[in-house]
């Protein structure tokens, strides 16, 4: 290893070298400007010591983003914002229904539908004139975590039952795909199962484009998790509450005060989801 280099630890325990270009290329995809996304990668690179993990790097480089443009710090951090929507998984299936939704589908979460030999719980269920989807979803709340070959085969499996069946969603259709959706990765195997099988599978950068980190984007649909002004239990009490995306607190201010929430809070967490997800 040249002398300069630094070896950092990645989320699943091996060690890599530290790349200041991809840094510095994950907050400009956040929205910082070439100059701010330097510096602030340039500041990090300074600190760094051999043997810091992935993590160390990303809460520095966030810090540091959050002083000078807190609009691109939330976005920077919208993947471990995902990773915070848990226990349960039900917050990311609304989360995913309403990208569904922006993208003109009509959709329904948790659904029980008949198979050719059994019924099947399908997490969500998307349709619009032309085509029926239906979705698994993987929420994982560490980012290491992939869906492996063996949920692959289980997801296809369901799916082959219900090609079969016969569905009323706007009108009476046969499905057209099935899905696995995840939060993180999955691996190589369980990739190239479901590309050599036809599975479709969505992920936070699989497909390489049209992944879970496009559509987010392209949607404006992010979690009430990305609100910096809101503490973890807060968040976790208005999720509880069904109030999932960062723009349902603009909609729901009698709700805040009802929990307790001062205005003065109140105002803040307006102003931020206004500028993170504007309507």
């Amino acid at each position: 290893m040249p002398e300069n280099t630094v070896e950092i630890v990645k989320a699943d325990g091996t060690r890599e070298s530290f790349d200041l270009s991809k840094l510095a290329e994950s907050l400009r995809v956040s929205g910082a400007d070439e100059d701010i996304a330097s510096a602030v990668a340039e500041h990090v690179r300074k600190e760094l010591v051999s043997g810091m993990t992935t993590d160390d790097i990303y809460r520095h480089a966030f810090s540091v983003l959050r002083a000078r443009e807190k609009s691109a710090a939330v976005r920077y951090s919208l993947r471990r914002s995902l990773l915070a929507l848990g226990p349960t998984g039900f917050p990311f299936e609304k989360l995913v229904g309403e990208i569904f939704k922006r993208k003109g589908f009509s959709v329904q979460i948790d659904q029980i539908v008949q198979g050719k030999c059994v019924d099947h719980e399908i997490d969500i269920v998307a349709w619009n004139a032309d085509k029926l989807i239906m979705s698994e979803a993987k929420y994982h709340h560490e980012l290491a975590y992939k869906s492996d070959l063996k949920v692959v085969l289980y997801v296809k499996a369901r799916i082959d039952d219900l090609m079969a069946s016969t569905f009323q969603y706007g009108k009476e259709r046969k499905l057209d795909e099935g899905w696995l959706i995840t939060n993180t990765k999955f691996t190589e195997k369980a990739v190239r199962y479901a590309e050599c099988s036809g599975m479709r599978l969505l992920g936070w950068n699989y497909p390489k484009t049209g992944n879970l980190h496009d559509f987010i984007e392209q949607t404006g649909v992010h979690p009430i998790t990305c609100l910096t002004t809101l503490s973890d239990s807060q968040k976790q009490t208005l999720m509880e509450q069904g109030i999932v995306l960062c723009e349902s607190v603009r909609d729901n201010k009698d709700r805040l005060r009802a929990l307790g929430f001062p205005d003065h809070l109140i105002g803040e967490v307006e102003a931020e989801s206004n500028a993170i997800c504007p309507a």
